[in-house]
């Protein structure tokens, strides 16, 4: 499956933002998803993911309450909404599909990538 990210840029801390993902080559509807984001000098980390039905979500701790992943099989599309926006939320975004159904953070098991998506808070 092939993925392209987009949605990023420059706001404001406690702003909003909403990434999309979109997904082409396989049935959209087969693959977990999930979004990760690189800050400079950084790894890269987990924020969140949605299962294939978006029965199940998972984030990391830094995001809960602030973000809200999100899926849209007839559009093949996922989603992050990104709320009361900080600093160091200051990333590349990139969304992320594993070959196996798995909702979590193990990066290791993502195996297909986006592009990724800069976002940038101002203070």
């Amino acid at each position: 499956v092939q993925l392209q990210a987009s949605g990023g840029g420059l706001v404001q801390t406690g702003g909003s933002l909403r990434l999309s993902c979109a997904a082409s080559g396989r049935t959209f509807s087969r693959y977990v998803m999930g979004w990760f984001r690189q800050a400079p000098g950084k790894e890269r980390e987990f924020v969140a993911s949605i299962s294939q039905t978006s029965g199940s979500t998972y984030y990391a701790d830094a995001v809960k309450g602030r973000f809200t992943i999100s899926r849209d099989n007839a559009k093949n599309t996922a989603y992050l909404q990104m709320n009361s926006l900080k600093p160091d939320d200051t990333a590349v975004y990139y969304c992320a599909a594993p070959e196996v159904s798995f909702v979590g953070a193990a990066k290791n098991l993502y195996k297909y990538w986006g592009q990724g998506t800069q976002v940038t808070v101002s203070s």
